[in-house]
């Protein structure tokens, strides 16, 4: 019997915090049409002439900080999962991990389920919220690759899981070792976006412009907008944990460009909460499945100083899903469909 494949696909991370592989890995990244989506001419301009030369040394001294003796966080705990998925599966799945954005790349990855003759690809994006610059951008790569295939198997893609109970709950699971009532206050604090994009995903044309906090709750016009999907995880987890509304607020971090992005931004909001007397901040950071720059260096390090030095005491982060066995028993539900324990179960 042929094998399944399944393919496991993140962000991307330099091969190395050095100023070139870093240079490298903004490049691909940022010249990505649905990640600066912009007049492609301006948009060489701005990443090869402006961002790439510039950001690339500074970028590189923040890679050095999160760097592990097991390398880059990121691909690490990528790994991780893909092993540990693979396990859960069993031999009838080959399991495969690629990054959208350097290595292991898309073509590699697809090209060692080609030779395995594969009946079949379930893809998984590994980003919770569905986004045209993450999961739009993963899509679209891999119809490109596979387009040229002369033999093409079953293809399938996880458009998101922002609501995946598993998911939801390794969160609040994480989350309960710090005490969550003790904290003043909670961020959710997602990857930002800027407006322009958010209001793409509108195929209405007019729900954005016309509705009042369009994105608080998730319905069927708004259920493939990033923000609505975020305030819908936050929502969920803050249930689990029997958070009250006015306990927690959903923002939005790591801002590119002048343009706007969504808003609130994390940093206005720690600022805002500083001054109003907040000491003790408890930080979860749902737009990842694993720890990365943006958590482990731009929420715990960044976030925390500037907080203190407004006069605040302790910004905490909620890690996240990394190599979590509920995790990944959540995870291979997602791949089969299903919650895992209706399908591997043993038959009667």
């Amino acid at each position: 019997m042929r094998k399944q494949g399944v393919l496991l696909v993140n962000l991307g991370t330099p091969d190395s915090p050095s100023v070139s592989d870093v240079r490298k890995y903004l490049d691909e990244f940022l010249m990505d049409e649905r990640v600066i989506d912009i007049n492609p001419v301006n948009r060489t301009l701005l990443v090869k002439g402006i961002i790439v030369p510039f950001r690339g040394p500074k970028s590189a001294k923040i890679y050095k900080e999160v760097w592990t003796e097991n390398g880059s966080p990121l691909l690490y705990y990528s790994i991780r999962q893909k092993e540990m998925l693979q396990d859960k599966l069993g031999n009838k799945y080959a399991v495969e991990l690629a990054m959208r954005y350097q290595s292991p790349s898309l073509k590699t990855a697809l090209e060692s389920l080609k030779k395995l003759q594969v009946e079949s690809i379930r893809v998984v994006p590994m980003f919770p919220q569905y986004a045209s610059a993450s999961t739009g951008s993963v899509i679209q790569k891999i119809m490109e690759l596979v387009s040229k295939w002369q033999t093409i198997p079953n293809i399938s893609f996880v458009n998101s899981f922002h609501d995946n109970d598993g998911m939801i709950e390794v969160f609040a699971e994480n989350a309960r070792k710090y005490q969550p009532e003790t904290f003043d206050h909670i961020l959710f604090s997602f990857h930002g976006l800027p407006e322009r994009q958010l209001t793409k995903a509108d195929h209405s044309g007019k729900y954005c412009l016309q509705t009042p906090n369009c994105c608080a709750r998730l319905n069927d016009v708004n259920r493939f907008c990033y923000s609505a999907q975020s305030h819908d995880t936050a929502r969920l987890i803050a249930e689990k944990l029997n958070l009250p509304k006015e306990k927690y607020t959903v923002c939005f971090q790591s801002r590119l460009g002048n343009s706007p992005w969504k808003k609130p931004y994390t940093i206005e909001v720690l600022e805002d909460l500083a001054k109003k007397g907040a000491k003790r901040l408890l930080v979860f950071s749902p737009a990842f499945v694993a720890d990365c720059l943006e958590t482990n260096f731009e929420i715990s390090r960044e976030y925390h100083e500037e907080f203190r030095n407004w006069g605040g005491e302790k910004v905490q982060l909620v890690e996240s899903l990394n190599d979590h066995p509920k995790w990944i028993e959540a995870l291979a539900g997602i791949v089969l469909g299903e919650p895992i324990d209706r399908i591997l179960q043993p038959s009667e």
